[in-house]
C-alpha cells in the first residue's frame, strides 16, 4: 500500500477498525453487558459528566487547530508551528484519543480504558512514522521543532 502525503499507509484504515472495535466493546460494555463498569458504583455520574466535558473541551481544540494540516486545498509547505502545534507534535491524534478517553470516563468502563490504550499506542506507532518522514523532508526545521515540542505532552518552560 502505498504512503499518501507523508501519512502512514495503514493510518485512515486502522484508524477506522479501531473507532468500529472501540464504538462496539463501550456501547456494549457500558450499555448492555455491563461488565466492567463497576467503578461507576464509587464515581458519582455528574463527577464523570464534567471531567468528560472537560476531556471534550481539549480534543475539540486539539482536532479544531489541528486540522490545518489536513486541509488539502490550503495545506501548508513547512513544518507547522501555530496553534495546538505549537503545544504537541501530533494534536489531531491527541485529539482522537482523548475523545475515545472521555467516552470511557464518562461510563466508567475499563475494558474501553483497555481499548484507549491500544489505540494510544496505534497512534504512537504512525506517529513515529510520520515524524520520520518529516525529518527526511524538513532536516533541520523539525529536528528543531521536536526539541522544542512534546510528542504527546507539552513541553513546560519552552
Amino acid at each position: 500500500m502505498k504512503e499518501k502525503n507523508g501519512e502512514h499507509p495503514y493510518g485512515d484504515s486502522g484508524q477506522l477498525i479501531l473507532l468500529v472495535i472501540f464504538v462496539l466493546i463501550w456501547l456494549l460494555d457500558s450499555f448492555v453487558i455491563q461488565i466492567s463498569t463497576f467503578p461507576s458504583d464509587y464515581v458519582p455520574l455528574y463527577m464523570r459528566l464534567i471531567l468528560f466535558g472537560l476531556i471534550l473541551a481539549a480534543a475539540v481544540y486539539f482536532i479544531k487547530s489541528g486540522h490545518v494540516v489536513v486541509n488539502h486545498e490550503q495545506r501548508p509547505e513547512g513544518v507547522v508551528s501555530t496553534g495546538a502545534f505549537r503545544y504537541l507534535r501530533h494534536p489531531l491524534y491527541m485529539g482522537s484519543m482523548m475523545f475515545y478517553l472521555g467516552l470511557a470516563v464518562s461510563t466508567a468502563s475499563l475494558f474501553s480504558l483497555m481499548m484507549v490504550v491500544l489505540i494510544f499506542l496505534f497512534y504512537n506507532h504512525i506517529a513515529g512514522y510520520e515524524e520520520t518522514m518529516l525529518e527526511d523532508r524538513f532536516p533541520e526545521a523539525y529536528r528543531e521543532y521536536k526539541k522544542r515540542t512534546g510528542k504527546w505532552m507539552p513541553k513546560i518552560g519552552r
